[in-house]
């Protein structure tokens, strides 16, 4: 199943992907999550929340106030969207250190604001060590896929038959060559015949680039001043996104 090519709004920096046959459409946000408008849902894969804590509590030195920025982002998604659910597509929490006190409470004081959202969480391999979110926070829990209008909602990714599969875990990036022998690493949404891939949510994550299909789309997201998705050509990242 192609993909079909994406239509823009500057305005907002968001690109559009469209399934060929009309089916289904996801709004692709410089935020790193996408939105399904006919289901009313953001899609948000790999928050890793917690991640910073995890590792300072392993004392290893790493940014502070990681899960701020990214609750700042589900704020800034949710009220440009008027998004009605979240579905996190695996790995909410880091690991089982992310229940920290102060990670909790700032989740809970998100929560408390969007009391309306409905919101679930389709199981990664790092929730299954840290946990399920604690009940209070009223998340659902359920393992994947999760069949949403024409797509699969899962963690890994991998083909589900009868739909066109939504998916996180390998932190997909595009690999852009420039003058010079520089080449540039951006997240992306990473789209094939059957499924697609979203990039990492979460701000303290790593990347990887994977091979690229002939009648693959991917939208680079390009951060800055005025953050957008682009979508990259073929020739741009080069027929295989080698890194």
């Amino acid at each position: 199943m192609p993909a079909s090519r994406a239509e823009h709004a500057p305005a907002d920096g968001t690109a559009w992907f469209s399934l060929p046959d009309g089916g289904g459409r996801l709004q692709l946000w410089p935020q790193k999550a996408a939105f399904d408008p006919d289901a009313g849902l953001l899609l948000v894969a790999d928050a890793h929340l917690g991640k910073a804590v995890s590792f300072r509590r392993l004392g290893v030195p790493v940014p502070e106030a990681t899960t701020d920025e990214a609750l700042a982002r589900l704020d800034l998604l949710a009220a440009a969207t008027g998004a009605r659910g979240i579905v996190f597509l695996g790995d909410l929490l880091h690991s089982a250190r992310a229940h920290a006190a102060g990670t909790i409470a700032a989740l809970q004081t998100w929560r408390r604001r969007h009391a309306a959202l409905d919101v679930t969480l389709v199981r990664g391999n790092h929730d299954r060590h840290a946990g399920d979110p604690p009940a209070a926070l009223g998340v659902k829990v359920v393992d994947g896929p999760l069949r949403v209008g024409p797509w699969a909602l899962l963690h890994q990714p991998g083909p589900v038959d009868g739909a066109f599969a939504l998916a996180g875990h390998v932190h997909p990036c595009v690999v852009l060559g420039g003058r010079g022998g520089d080449r540039l690493r951006l997240p992306c949404f990473h789209f094939g015949r059957s499924g697609g891939v979203l990039p990492a949510f979460g701000p303290f994550t790593g990347m990887h680039a994977l091979p690229r299909a002939p009648a693959d789309r991917l939208y680079a997201v390009a951060d800055g001043s005025a953050p957008r998705v682009i979508a990259v050509p073929a020739a741009a990242a080069g027929a295989t996104n080698s890194a």
